[in-house]
């Protein structure tokens, strides 16, 4: 059960992965009209992927390196799919967003607290409360 629970913290940014790869083989991908939307999206996805990527437990600069390498295989995705193209700009705009969300996240304990706080108001339950597992390492 011990080894279930880390590879359990993984489902999300696998998930958002997963996304991100069936998008970026897609033709045309349906966004507003709005001049660098496209970046503000790569910088936000990212971001978020950087974060859940964080909250599986590797540490801040590692969580970065992965997103930033994901963001990396994701434009060289792009360049076999019509209609696509590769853009540098597209990986800055990832990997700066997964800096500013790992920082703050690393850096803001009010904001890990709010991600880290049950939903719907529902407490976590603990099966052994002698064996509480703290919070993983920011």
């Amino acid at each position: 059960m011990s080894q279930t629970v880390p590879l359990l913290r993984w489902i999300w940014p696998v998930a958002l992965a997963a996304t991100i790869f069936v998008a970026s083989g897609r033709g045309q991908v349906a966004a507003p009209d709005i001049v660098d939307f496209d970046k503000a999206a790569h910088f936000f996805v990212y971001g978020l992927l950087a974060t859940l990527v964080v909250r599986a437990g590797p540490r801040p600069v590692w969580a970065v390196g992965i997103t930033i390498l994901y963001g990396l295989t994701d434009e060289w995705h792009q360049s076999f799919t019509p209609g696509r193209s590769v853009e540098w700009m597209d990986v800055m705009a990832d990997a700066l967003g997964a800096v500013v969300a790992v920082a703050v996240y690393a850096g803001w304990a009010g904001y890990r607290r709010w991600l880290e706080r049950p939903l719907f108001g529902l407490q976590p339950r603990v099966e052994n409360p002698g064996q509480v597992v703290p919070n993983p390492p920011s």
